[in-house]
């Protein structure tokens, strides 16, 4: 199934160093791909694998192919 991230929070609770446009580099890059995943918790697998970072909420849409 293809998915389309609407929302995202990173776990960065325990990261105090980074900086803001990283972060917005971030979240604008998840909610711009198109994602292939074989349902939600695979989804979530995706994303922290492709990012490295823990996730602590996602919304999401199907896309119609």
């Amino acid at each position: 199934m293809l998915y389309q991230i609407t929302d995202i929070e990173f776990d960065f609770d325990d990261e105090d160093d980074l900086d803001d446009d990283y972060k917005s580099d971030l979240f604008d890059e998840a909610l711009s791909q198109i994602w292939e995943a074989s349902d939600e918790d695979d989804l979530v697998e995706e994303v922290t694998t492709a990012y490295g970072w823990c996730i602590k909420s996602l919304n999401y849409r199907h896309v119609l192919s």
